[in-house]
């Protein structure tokens, strides 16, 4: 009877020791952060993280492997952008094949006009901004190599991945620059958030994802100057998201609804994706409940 008491007084003081060494080293302080609901979400994948040193925040089917729409668009920049000496003010002249493609595949566009000349810089703009196909397959055919279309093609979709494994992301593979797969176009919310974040390490890169509207001059056959209509950025977080500066939208028949998201606060960036949701409002929905919960973890 008397060791019992005994055990407990010292159960209790050592209870009692833990709390003021929690306490003194502030470790209570970070007890809030473990406290934030975690939120549900339509989306069937989800992964979140702090962008500054990689930590996951939140995970949902994080590693399952999905079809991602034209955020495939974010390696497409990615690829463009680390070419070495890269012009971004060279001119591409739009060919019949480009307008052909979107035409065919009833595919997104930023309405190039064939034989036009269009920058580097603004293909850019029209791939990730209207998320226009002619854009991808203009950037694809530039930066690509080979004596045929297909061929440079082909090289192109074989830089995406070769800059994936790069990464180290294992749960992706491209076989196309815009999303519209062939059967083998895929990855995961974890390894788009990679992406987007090594994507967003780009000056470049990250001046064009916050961006919400751009309008680009072209220059016709004739050499006189075409003022294009306006693309609009299809990620709506730029309007409705305090501190969203970026990054992608999707959308398929196979993908569903996507969204590559980040957003910065009080000198803490979240970056993360949501893949299948259920529709671009959900998706807008999913991907606000998401970075809320990151900055509520991040403190």
């Amino acid at each position: 009877m008397y060791g019992t008491q005994g055990a407990r007084l010292r159960r209790a003081a050592a209870v009692t020791l833990t709390a003021g060494a929690m306490l003194a080293t502030g470790a209570v302080a970070a007890a809030p952060a473990q406290a934030v609901t975690t939120p549900s979400i339509a989306a069937k994948g989800g992964y979140v993280m702090n962008d500054a040193n990689g930590a996951s925040l939140y995970t949902k089917y994080a590693d399952t492997r999905r079809s991602t729409g034209s955020t495939t668009k974010i390696m497409t920049a990615k690829v463009v952008l680390s070419q070495p000496n890269l012009n971004l003010d060279a001119k591409v002249t739009i060919q019949k094949a480009y307008s052909d493609y979107v035409v065919s595949k009833n595919a997104s566009q930023a309405h190039l006009i064939v034989g036009d000349k269009v920058t580097v810089r603004q293909l850019l703009y029209g791939l990730m901004l209207p998320s226009g196909c002619d854009a991808a397959y203009a950037l694809a055919d530039k930066f690509g190599s080979g004596t045929t279309r297909a061929a440079r093609v082909s090289s192109f979709i074989g830089k995406m991945n070769t800059t994936a494994r790069s990464l180290g992301l294992r749960n992706t593979h491209f076989d196309s620059f815009d999303g519209i797969g062939n059967g083998s176009n895929y990855s995961t919310p974890r390894d788009l958030t990679k992406i987007a974040s090594s994507a967003m390490k780009n000056s470049t890169f990250r001046t064009i994802v916050k961006t919400k509207s751009y309008t680009a001059k072209t220059i016709t056959k004739t050499g006189s100057t075409r003022t294009m209509g306006a693309w609009t950025n299809t990620n709506t977080l730029l309007s409705s998201y305090s501190g969203a500066i970026g990054v992608k939208t999707g959308s398929g028949p196979e993908a569903k609804y996507c969204l590559v998201f980040a957003a910065t606060r009080n000198g803490k960036t979240v970056i993360g994706t949501v893949l299948a949701s259920t529709s671009t409002t959900q998706r807008a929905t999913d991907a606000t409940k998401l970075l809320n919960y990151g900055f509520a973890r991040l403190g």
